[in-house]
C-alpha cells in the first residue's frame, strides 16, 4: 500500500495532519460554541456555520489563481501565517457582546482566506509529485493514503476539544457559556506551528512541486512533457470537471451536516451516558488500537521477510492485550459529549482506508476497477444510505422544538442509543471514501496543466457552496418531524447518483484520457 510511493507524500501529508487537526478541534465545538455563547438559535447558528464552511472551500478558487501565477509553496506559506493569525484571536475570550461577535468574524474570515490559501495548493503539489511517469499509477492510491493523513488529525480533534474544554471549566474558572471553547480554539495555533514546522524540515522532498518564477523553467519541462491539449480538449475537460463539481455540491450538503444536525441530534436526542462496555467506542485510544490492528494484519501479510512478518503480528497482539484491558477496566458511567461523535468519521476513514485501497487493488487486477465518476455516483448513493438510519433512528421522536419543550420543563424527551450515530458514521465514510479522495485524483489529473490551481479551486468551491447549503440541515431544525429533516438529504444524494450515471459516458471518455 505504502510502497512506491514519492516521498514528498508523505512530508505533505503530515504537513496537512497538523493543519487538520486545529482546524477539527475547532469545527467539533463550533456551533456548539455559537449557541451557547451568542444564544443564537439552531438557524442562526446553522447560517454562520455553514457561512463559513462556504468561505473555507470558496477562497481556494481565489488561492489556486494566486498560486498558478506566484506559485503553490509561497500560497501555502502565506496561508499558514494567516490562519495562525485567525485562530488566535479567537482563542481571545472577548465575551458575547458586539465586540465578541465582530472579533469572532474577523476571525472567521482570517481563517477562510489562510485555509484558501493552504489547502487547495498543497493538494495541487500533490498530484504533481505524479506527474512523474514513474509514479503516474499511483496517484489513486496517493490520494487515499493523503486523505487517511489527514484524518488522523481529525481523529484526535474531538477529544483534545472536550479535554481542553472541560479542563478550563474545572480547574480554570471559565464557567460562563461558550468561555471554555475558547481554549479549543487556541489548539489550532499550537497545531499550525507543527504543520509548518514539518513543511520547512521535509522541504526538500518536494520543492519541485511548488512552481512560482524560480521555477519557470522547470516548469515549462514539465509542461513540454504533457500532451498539448486543443482548444476543444481543453473545453471537454473543464465540462466534465464542472459537470462533477455540480454533483459534489449536495454530498457535502449532506455529509457535513455531522458538525450541525447531526451535532444537534447527538445533543438532544441521543443517550448521555454509556456504562460498561459500551463505553469503549468513545475512548479514542481504543480506536487507535483498532487501527493498529487493521494496519498491522495488513502488514503481516503483505511483508516480504519475517521480520517484519514478526514485527507486525507483536502489533496486533499488543493492540489487542490494551483492547481486553481496556474491556475489562470498563465498569463504571461516562458522560457523552456531543461533540465526541465527530470522532467516528475520521476513524473510520484511517481504518477503512487500507481496506478500500486492497478492495480496488483487487478489481484493478482483475480489470473491474470501477472509474473514478463511477466511484463518485456510488459514493451519493451510500450517502442516501446513511441518511436512511437516521430517518429509522428517529422513529417515534419528537420534533426538535417539542424536545426543547421539554427541556425547559426540566423533563427528558425520548433518546435513541448511540449505537444510530456511529452506524451512520460509518456509512457515510464509506460514501466519502468512494467520493472525495477520488475526485481530487480525478480534478488532479484531468485538469489541463495551465489551470490546475483553478480548477482544484473549483472542487473546492463546488465544496464550498455545498457547505454554505448546509445551513439548510439548521432550518430544517424545528418543526418538521426528523424523518423530514434526513428525507431531504436522501432525496438530494439519489437524484445525484441519477445524474452521473446519467452523464457517465462523458466523464469517463474523459478519465480514460
Amino acid at each position: 500500500m505504502f510502497e512506491g510511493q514519492p516521498k514528498g507524500l508523505y512530508a505533505l501529508a503530515l504537513a496537512n495532519t497538523g493543519e487538520r487537526f486545529g482546524y477539527y478541534t475547532m469545527i467539533a465545538v463550533f456551533a456548539l460554541f455559537l449557541r451557547a455563547n451568542f444564544g443564537l438559535d439552531a438557524g442562526w447558528a446553522g447560517e454562520i456555520y455553514g457561512d463559513f464552511l462556504m468561505l473555507v472551500y470558496f477562497l481556494p478558487i481565489l488561492g489556486g489563481i494566486m498560486a498558478d501565477k506566484f506559485g503553490f509553496g509561497k500560497m501555502v506559506t502565506i496561508g499558514i501565517v494567516i490562519m495562525f493569525l485567525g485562530y488566535l484571536l479567537l482563542s481571545v475570550p472577548l465575551g458575547s457582546k458586539a465586540v465578541g461577535l465582530v472579533a469572532m468574524l474577523i476571525a472567521l474570515v482570517l481563517i477562510s482566506f489562510g485555509t484558501g490559501l493552504f489547502k487547495g495548493n498543497l493538494q495541487v503539489m500533490v498530484g504533481n509529485l505524479y506527474d512523474d511517469p514513474k509514479y503516474a499509477d499511483k496517484r489513486d492510491a496517493g490520494f487515499s493514503i493523503f486523505y487517511m493523513a489527514i484524518n488522523i488529525g481529525a481523529l484526535f480533534a474531538p477529544t483534545a476539544a472536550i479535554e481542553i474544554s472541560e479542563y478550563a471549566k474545572n480547574h480554570l474558572g471559565y464557567t460562563a457559556p461558550g468561555e471554555a471553547y475558547h481554549f479549543a480554539f487556541a489548539v489550532a495555533c499550537a497545531s499550525l506551528i507543527l504543520s509548518i514546522a514539518i513543511y520547512y524540515a521535509f522541504r526538500g522532498t518536494f520543492r519541485h512541486t511548488e512552481g512560482g518564477k524560480k521555477d519557470a523553467s522547470s516548469k515549462a519541462a514539465s509542461l513540454a512533457t504533457e500532451p498539448e491539449l486543443s482548444k476543444e480538449e481543453t473545453k471537454q475537460r473543464i465540462v466534465a470537471l464542472c459537470l462533477v463539481f455540480a454533483v459534489v455540491i449536495f454530498f457535502w450538503m449532506a455529509f457535513h451536516q455531522n458538525g450541525l444536525s447531526l451535532t444537534y441530534f447527538a445533543d438532544e436526542f441521543t443517550a448521555k451516558t454509556a456504562s460498561g462496555a459500551h463505553t469503549m467506542p468513545f475512548d479514542v485510544i481504543n480506536l487507535v488500537m483498532i487501527i493498529f490492528i487493521v494496519y498491522a494484519g495488513f502488514s503481516f501479510f503483505q511483508s516480504k521477510t519475517q521480520k517484519a512478518k514478526l514485527i507486525s503480528a507483536l502489533v496486533v497482539l499488543a493492540s489487542l492485550g490494551v483492547l481486553i484491558y481496556k474491556y475489562y477496566q470498563a465498569t463504571g458511567t461516562i458522560d457523552i459529549s456531543a461533540p465526541i461523535f465527530q470522532q467516528f468519521n475520521p476513524f473510520y476513514v484511517v481504518a477503512l482506508t487500507p481496506v478500500s485501497m486492497a478492495i480496488f487493488a483487487s478489481l484493478a487486477n482483475k480489470g473491474k476497477e470501477p472509474s473514478a465518476p463511477r466511484k463518485i455516483a456510488y459514493g451519493m448513493l451510500v450517502a442516501a444510505a446513511a441518511f436512511f438510519i437516521m430517518m429509522f433512528a428517529s422513529q417515534g421522536l419528537l420534533t426538535p422544538n417539542e424536545q426543547a419543550a421539554l427541556a425547559e420543563k426540566g423533563e427528558l424527551g425520548p433518546l435513541v442509543s448511540p449505537y444510530w450515530l456511529i452506524s451512520t458514521y460509518l456509512i457515510l465514510t464509506f460514501g466519502e471514501l468512494l467520493l472525495s479522495p477520488m475526485g481530487i485524483s480525478f480534478v488532479s489529473k484531468v485538469a489541463p496543466p495551465k489551470y490546475k490551481g483553478l480548477m482544484m479551486g473549483g472542487w473546492f468551491g463546488a465544496t464550498a457552496i455545498g457547505n454554505k447549503l448546509v445551513s439548510v440541515g439548521g432550518y430544517l431544525w424545528g418543526d418538521l418531524p426528523l424523518w423530514v429533516v434526513w428525507g431531504v438529504f436522501i432525496i438530494l444524494c439519489l437524484l445525484s447518483a441519477l445524474f452521473m450515471f446519467a452523464m457517465m459516458k462523458r466523464l469517463e471518455k474523459v478519465a480514460s484520457v
